[in-house]
């Protein structure tokens, strides 16, 4: 393949999501039982869960923007209460602040070097991490993120931002992620070339299948930068 420029997914990809969220609800919940107790003993974090769930399925036009859905349910969790703004923004606050203290998976910041030392580096995500808070930021030139295009993944749309974004063609941008839909089936549609990351040996159940298939971003990297360096030398020579 010839990659200019490398487009990467984040939940999932680079840190396990799952443990993120509980954790963030935990968080959520205490701060909850001290500020705003009333909410709080009316939604347990399987209610609040349950209702963000709800407020999703009945605003589909708020697909692409997780934090306006958190912030929604946070409204009407809060607001029969007698909370106001201020005690929904704080409450905010307090989840989005422990939404971002992840855990990146062992090979992702070892990889992140490799990769960004090569290749101009892109995050391209439905969720909402922020990677300066996460300290990732100075691998990535930019982020496109889906509540910021109004957009999500696999919308072909979101993935010719990041393209636009890296001022290059579809065909020689590789996006890397761990959805078979959403990033790989996304990233086709966009006419780009794709890797998935398949850390748990899961079946391919997707259409076409990615042009790499890695168990993670070590794996990717070393298939990526031999093939990088033996095209440097070949240039040198010619």
């Amino acid at each position: 393949m010839d990659i200019a420029a490398i487009t990467l997914d984040l939940d999932d990809t680079l840190w396990p999501i799952e443990p993120v969220i509980v954790r963030a609800e935990e968080r959520l919940d205490a701060w909850l039982k001290v500020n705003c107790p009333r909410a709080a003993a009316a939604y347990p974090i399987a209610a609040l869960r349950e209702l963000r769930d709800r407020i999703a399925a009945e605003q589909p036009h708020l697909a692409h923007d997780y934090s306006a859905q958190r912030r929604l349910s946070l409204q009407h969790a809060l607001s029969p209460h007698g909370y106001g703004d201020a005690h929904i923004d704080a409450a905010y606050a307090e989840f989005y602040a422990a939404r971002n203290e992840v855990d990146c998976y062992a090979d992702t910041l070892p990889a992140l070097e490799r990769l960004a030392a090569r290749f101009p580096l892109v995050s391209l995500s439905n969720g909402n991490a922020d990677l300066r808070r996460i300290g990732l930021e100075r691998f990535f030139r930019c982020s496109v993120s889906a509540r910021e295009c109004g957009v999500a993944k696999p919308d072909p749309a979101i993935f010719r931002v990041a393209c636009d974004a890296l001022g290059l063609p579809a065909n020689v941008v590789l996006h890397v992620g761990d959805d078979a839909l959403l990033d790989v089936a996304g990233a086709h549609a966009a006419g780009m070339r794709s890797a998935w990351v398949n850390r748990h040996g899961a079946a391919w159940t997707g259409g076409a299948p990615a042009h790499l298939s890695v168990v993670n971003l070590n794996e990717l990297a070393d298939r990526l930068l031999p093939h990088c360096e033996a095209d440097s030398r070949h240039r040198a020579l010619a």
